[in-house]
């Protein structure tokens, strides 16, 4: 175990390769990415939040907090009804650590269950650590089997899970997310693209650990795909502040969801945009508050789309931090999604 989450909340199955790989800065991971080079074998310099940016995810805490609630409580009951008394979560390592958290105590408290809950690498266009997967399969039920994430942007990695259970026929692949716009998810809280408040941070929020890592020089055959821990950044840990603050609100969570229709498929909005921006490769199209907000902090952003320049209530955060990183903001009528980020690529 390395990171800040506690070991009897989750069990880590990561290489710590914590002091082996050098963050390089966005600039020069996204030359790299645009080069060719998979994102997957580099790490970023971590994004340190302002002081006005922190005060913005504090208040977007404190809004969504009862939402993010309610929907932890669906979810667990959705998995409930499906898995029985037998729970093994695993949640897709870095987003989805600190929402299996939340699902695993909701169960374990509302619910006659025992539940196991893990964290593992999959990584879009490489797959799932088959390593992590055997580890789990070698002292669990594949039926126990629940993957977790946190929301969906337009389905990539949940159509990457369902590929990478291929090798694995005797788990299903449904992903169980909190919000899921994109519709593609086996379980929801909600369809409506809300706000989860860890989505606006990075380590700080996520048991101060990296985004998963694979590179052959590093990482073994033998090995979990990797993450690096940034224990410097232990005075700034907000991870169990968020976890914390989410369970206070669902002691008392009663909310209805709003706009749960779907308007459309999520990637057939995501093709419009394409076509209307004229970009060929839908991967530079990031959709979602959550998605919108990891280009703002993790990639070089060209855009960033937005159903209203007024939605301080759900999009705040994603205003101030596109002023900090000088990326335009443009109101494009959105349907499934709030905000959609537009990272900067060759095409445009």
């Amino acid at each position: 175990m390395f990171g800040t989450y506690k070991p009897q909340d989750v069990t880590i199955l990561l290489k710590d390769i914590s002091g082996l790989v050098e963050p390089l800065p966005t600039r020069e991971r996204e030359k790299l990415i645009q080069a060719g080079r998979h994102y997957c074998e580099m790490l970023p310099i971590e994004y340190e939040p302002s002081e006005k940016y922190l005060q913005t995810y504090f208040d977007a805490l404190n809004r969504y907090s009862k939402i993010t609630a309610a929907t932890v409580k669906i979810v667990a009951e959705k998995i409930f009804a499906d898995k029985g008394n037998k729970i093994v979560l695993v949640s897709l390592a870095r987003a989805g650590t600190s929402i299996g958290i939340l699902i695993k105590h909701c169960l374990e408290r509302n619910f006659p269950c025992t539940v196991a809950h893990y964290t593992i690498s999959i990584i879009r266009g490489v797959g799932i650590d088959k390593n992590a997967m055997n580890f789990i399969l070698a002292r669990h039920k594949p039926e126990e089997i629940q993957f977790v994430d946190g929301w969906t942007g337009k389905g990539a990695i949940a159509r990457e899970l369902s590929n990478a259970m291929k090798d694995f026929p005797n788990v299903n692949a449904g992903l169980a997310v909190l919000s899921d716009p994109a519709g593609v998810a086996d379980k929801c809280g909600t369809h409506e693209d809300f706000l989860i408040a860890s989505s606006c941070l990075n380590s700080t929020v996520s048991g101060l650990l990296s985004r998963t890592f694979l590179r052959s020089d590093i990482i073994g055959a033998e090995d979990f795909h990797g993450a690096a821990f940034y224990s410097e950044l232990a005075d700034k840990d907000l991870t169990y502040q968020f976890i914390n603050a989410v369970e206070k609100a669902m002691r008392n969570a009663q909310c209805v969801m709003r706009n749960d229709d779907m308007p459309c498929d999520g990637m057939t909005e995501v093709k419009k945009i394409a076509d209307d921006f004229k970009i060929t490769d839908i991967n530079l199209i990031k959709p979602s508050i959550g998605e919108a907000t990891r280009v703002l902090l993790r990639r070089l952003p060209w855009k960033i789309l937005v159903h209203s320049l007024h939605d301080e209530e759900h999009l705040g955060h994603l205003y101030l931090l596109a002023k900090e990183k000088g990326a335009p903001l443009e109101v494009y009528p959105l349907k499934n999604y709030r905000a959609c980020g537009i990272i900067l690529g060759t095409r445009n």
